[in-house]
């Protein structure tokens, strides 16, 4: 254990910024509540054989516990379980192995690893939780010692396309797997709470790394789906700059048509099949269109869940212009008008008002 013991590592600033390969050995139902982006989940016990192990400490205490851990784990068993964990170790030389607090599960994993694969593999001293750690206090002092500038915008004006060309944007609906309003959600589904706050520190970490002191977010609400914002990034936010794009309507509704309509079915065939996918994606816009009904009212409700039906009846991608028709119709009678309240009210933050091509240019200067 000498040699592994050395090679440890607790510098989770440079295991982040350098995306270091690494086993998480905790047991699936740990790994299902948090990780990090691109780690491995393989485990040394399974949920059922943690929690028999988890009860006999809790009744007959620690050694009883192990005794009762290297029975459950043994044989063809641990054999197999070694073999995996040797796999990924010589897949990545250069990786790291942790449990939750970089304790006894780590400390066990890795020496089986030497003394029955001939492996020296390095653990995270503090494991998950203090990776998790670092990452929360991490985010938090750099959303409040970093610059952002929240960039704002009528639905369909392309916000997340002017992020993507800016180095020092943080786009956190792609982070999310969401689009961000009520018809935004993907078939693919949203990473959890934990994942996402994760996968956001980092992506702040590494910008930072990178030279940006300032970063742009697009203007979000509380939640991004059920994904939600970090409290001390919503505070910076609520009292940041804001740039406003201005895109002409007929535009805006084309690119609406695009995403969310022609682009999100072929999402949902993707990752359904083609019959299947068209039926989930019917129901999709359905509902979501039927999630603001009492915002719109019965009777323009029942008109645009008609004009929706009747598009989405059509073969194919369905009536083009009959989805032209609903869209118009939302957007004026609905989320044009939400949009001009929000913006009057925030009126006193607004810096900068422009095109599209203007606002890329001035969100370029202030990175």
């Amino acid at each position: 254990m000498a040699a592994s013991t050395a090679l440890n590592r607790d510098d989770y600033r440079a295991i982040f910024l350098n995306d270091v390969p690494m086993m998480d050995v905790r047991a699936p139902v740990e790994f299902a509540k948090g990780a990090f982006p691109g780690v491995v989940n393989l485990p040394l016990m399974n949920d059922a054989e943690r929690q028999a192990v988890g009860t006999c400490y809790k009744q007959q205490g620690q050694q009883a516990a192990i005794e009762l851990g290297h029975r459950l784990v043994a044989g063809d068993l641990k054999a197999e379980r070694i073999a995996a964990w040797a796999q990924f170790a010589q897949a990545h030389p250069d990786g790291l192995l942790y449990c939750f607090r970089g304790g006894l599960r780590s400390q066990i994993v890795q020496q089986w690893l030497e003394t029955e694969a001939g492996i020296v593999y390095p653990r995270v001293i503090g494991g998950y939780k203090a990776m998790r750690g670092f990452l929360i206090e991490t985010l938090e002092h750099d959303v409040t010692h970093a610059r952002f500038v929240v960039l704002g915008g009528l639905t369909g004006s392309g916000k997340t396309e002017l992020l993507n060309q800016l180095p020092h944007s943080v786009d956190l609906e792609g982070l999310a797997n969401h689009r961000g309003s009520g018809f935004g959600s993907r078939p693919t589904g949203q990473p959890g709470q934990i994942d996402f706050e994760n996968t956001l520190a980092i992506d702040v970490l590494r910008k930072r790394a990178q030279g940006h002191a300032c970063f742009v977010v697009e203007d979000e609400g509380t939640h991004i789906g059920r994904c939600s914002v970090p409290l001390a990034l919503r505070q910076t936010m609520a009292q940041a700059p804001l740039v406003w794009v201005e895109v002409p309507f007929a535009e805006r509704v084309e690119r609406i048509l695009s995403d969310y309509v022609v682009a999100q079915q072929a999402d949902f065939v993707a990752v359904y099949g083609e019959g299947p996918g068209e039926v989930a994606f019917r129901e999709h816009l359905l509902g979501s269109l039927a999630k603001i009904a009492q915002r719109l009212g019965g009777e323009r409700y029942q008109r645009l869940q008609a004009i929706m039906q009747s598009a989405l009846a059509a073969p194919g991608a369905g009536d083009v212009d009959l989805h032209r028709e609903w869209i118009e119709s939302l957007l004026h009678g609905y989320y044009d008008p939400m949009y001009a309240f929000q913006r009057q009210k925030h009126a006193e933050r607004i810096v900068f008002a422009g095109g599209a091509s203007d606002v890329l240019a001035y969100l370029r200067a202030q990175g």
